[in-house]
């Protein structure tokens, strides 16, 4: 846990030493004149602090963040109201956590099954058959495959919405259903993604597990297959699967960022990438304040699923 939280302040330290290098001058955010003298953008540089050593700017924006606050974003300094980036992140978590969660429960009910049957039946019509289909999703991108699934499943056949997000509950809220029908296609194109990658990961510790003495010696004593393979075979073939799955939330995070731009999902993928992208600059307390809660999301999913591995298996503890 303490690691953890190491992990944590140097992902934070990383992007904004990088962004700090990047020649942008976020003060023409600040200066309502598009054409501003140097005058004016040198007094919205002190007003914004940019023009300190990056120890300064670094400290002070891990003293804001110890006391939750984030500061306001760059692009709405012109206005007469500012947004807080506390505000905008709180509004695009929800979006991009229904992405990452529903898709995870997906593409494991699709991995789960196949990865196994393909391990009972290595070599089958069945296994070749299942080969194919991680060729061809380890093999796309989630651009690709989002922009197909929106021509055909979204616009030509009408089956889900193609654009936007519906809440579960709060405001605006369109209930479970119509939450999962706007969630349909992103919820595809992330899982036809991953289920491929991790129904031959499945079926590699499958495979494993079945030529070990424990399953002979189980087989010898009487035990029939069905018994074997719920309770011995795959508790132990999910233990670096479980693990993978939590280092894997980064690379998710990175396929979500294509998958919220198809489907105009306001998520934090969403987010980081406009305030990214500028003429004029960058928008660094948006952009640090997405890398942070990606940064908490990934030591929190690798810190339980760690503690789930202890639990499934015992002998983790004694290290």
């Amino acid at each position: 846990m303490v690691w953890a939280c190491v992990l944590v302040v140097a992902m934070t330290l990383v992007t904004f030493l990088i962004l700090f290098k990047i020649p942008a001058d976020p003060a023409r955010f600040l200066v309502p004149n598009q054409n501003p003298t140097e005058h004016q953008l040198q007094v919205a540089r002190e007003e914004l602090g940019v023009d300190d050593p990056f120890v300064v700017q670094y400290g002070r924006y891990l003293w804001r963040v110890a006391h939750f606050d984030l500061g306001y974003s760059y692009t709405s300094l012109g206005g007469r109201r500012p947004e807080a980036v506390r505000k905008e992140l709180r509004e695009a978590i929800p979006v991009t956590a229904s992405l990452l969660l529903g898709g995870a429960v997906i593409w494991l009910s699709i991995a789960i099954p196949l990865g196994t049957i393909s391990a009972l039946y290595a070599g089958s019509v069945f296994d070749r058959g299942a080969l194919l289909f991680v060729l061809f999703g380890v093999s796309l991108h989630p651009l690709m495959l989002g922009l197909f699934l929106r021509q055909t499943l979204g616009y030509q056949l009408g089956l889900a919405p193609v654009d936007g997000y519906c809440p579960m509950v709060g405001e605006g809220s369109c209930g479970p259903v119509g939450w999962a029908h706007h969630m349909l296609l992103p919820w595809l194109t992330i899982s036809l993604l991953f289920a491929a990658l991790y129904s031959r990961m499945i079926r590699v510790q499958v495979i494993n597990e079945l030529r070990e003495g424990y399953v002979r010696t189980a087989r010898a004593k009487g035990a029939p297959d069905s018994r074997i393979l719920r309770s011995h075979v795959l508790r132990n073939a999910f233990l670096p699967i479980l693990a993978m799955l939590g280092m894997d939330i980064g690379l998710v995070f990175g396929s979500a960022i294509f998958v919220e731009k198809v489907f105009g999902l306001a998520g934090l993928g969403n987010l980081m990438l406009s305030r990214s992208v500028g003429l004029i600059g960058y928008d660094l307390p948006a952009i640090a304040g997405v890398v942070l809660v990606v940064s908490l999301a990934v030591v929190l999913v690798n810190l339980v699923a760690d503690l789930l591995v202890g639990v499934l298996d015992p002998r983790v503890r004694a290290y």
